[in-house]
């Protein structure tokens, strides 16, 4: 009997299906982002192989940081995809200073976009996985104008439709449209993504703690004895562990997202005493993942709210963000809330 295949087109119109007033537009959007993810995932298969896909540009974006060749590549294909989609009236992305918009005629499109084309880009030289996220609100400009910024300074809590492309051993699109996350993996013989990972839910014990320790000394006092609760040291406490959690970070977040979503495990990228916002975008990155997270039964927070319910005031603003197992969640909350607050009257 023939292997049955569940491919995210038949996926995208069943979901359509559900919804007789839905014009279609959705469903051809996620299909431009479907096939941009695999023109991206052919060349970040060629990248130890071509010489001008990889290194730098010589550039500096937005974000103070080096252009790789790569990430321009995939930013470049993103925004010509979809600027020419017609559905999409403007687009941002993390490389960009300024959103981005389409030819006139593409006004009338329902929706917009966020993106981060190539997450975890320092990795790309030493074969380490890497991935694009991408986030979707329905404008709120009325149609036929162009896109406008206060289109794109929604809360995540607003978001239509989330996902990021893992591109690993294997390459696979995760994403929710707010009624459960599936994941869907490349099949490079059938060209199409197959469902994967039907209605993904974070297992509820927390095996894994993902966080960057180099850091450590740079830490709140609550980030700091969160952290050595989860490998059993320091001064016990009412919420002591039996036995260490397992350290695990990649340094290419999309990648230790993934794991921990799978497996089970609290993702950590805190402030800094010097710089309490973190280095993380909220548009590109927290907003999208915490979409994620949440569909799947877990949390995602700043350190004292969820970060889908943060109000976003710029493009390219930076949070400090924690996410995962809920109960994981919620308990550094309270460490920083009892601990920071402790440091603040002491100090």
């Amino acid at each position: 009997m023939a292997q049955e295949f569940f491919t995210i087109g038949r996926h995208l119109s069943m979901e359509r299906l559900r919804f007789p007033e839905a014009t279609g537009e959705y469903t051809s959007l996620m299909s431009e982002i479907v096939l941009t993810a695999k023109i991206i995932n052919r060349e970040v298969n060629k990248a130890g192989l071509l010489d001008d896909i990889t290194g730098y540009t010589g550039d500096i974006n937005v974000q103070g940081e080096e252009v790789r060749k790569l990430d321009q590549y995939a930013d470049d294909l993103f925004m010509h995809i979809l600027k020419y989609s017609g559905h999409v009236c403007a687009m941002a992305s993390e490389e960009a200073e300024d959103l981005v918009r389409g030819p006139t005629y593409v006004n009338t499109g329902k929706y917009v976009v966020m993106l981060d084309p190539l997450d975890g880009s320092s990795n790309i030289d030493a074969n380490v996985s890497i991935g694009s996220i991408f986030a979707i609100h329905s404008r709120v400009t009325p149609t036929g104008e162009p896109g406008a910024l206060e289109d794109f300074l929604q809360p995540g809590r607003d978001l239509i439709a989330a996902g990021y492309v893992l591109y690993g051993s294997s390459t696979i699109m995760v994403y929710t449209s707010g009624r459960g996350v599936h994941g869907f993996t490349l099949d490079p013989s059938a060209g199409t993504f197959i469902l994967s990972h039907p209605n993904i839910q974070i297992p509820q014990e927390c095996k894994i703690y993902s966080v960057n320790e180099s850091y450590t000394r740079d830490w709140t006092e609550g980030v700091r004895r969160y952290v050595e609760r989860c490998k059993c040291i320091g001064e016990s406490d009412e919420h002591e562990l039996d036995n260490p959690m397992s350290s695990r970070y990649i340094g290419s977040m999309v990648a230790d997202f993934h794991r921990n979503l799978l497996y089970g495990g609290i993702f950590l990228y805190p402030g800094t005493v010097k710089k309490p916002n973190g280095k993380l975008r909220l548009l590109y990155e927290a907003n999208p993942m915490a979409f994620l997270v949440e569909q799947a039964g877990g949390a995602a927070s700043n350190g004292e709210i969820d970060i889908l319910d943060i109000m976003p005031t710029e493009l390219h603003g930076r949070v400090p963000l924690f996410m995962g197992n809920k109960d994981e969640v919620e308990l550094i909350e309270n460490y920083i809330k009892k601990y920071d607050l402790m440091e603040e009257l002491i100090g």
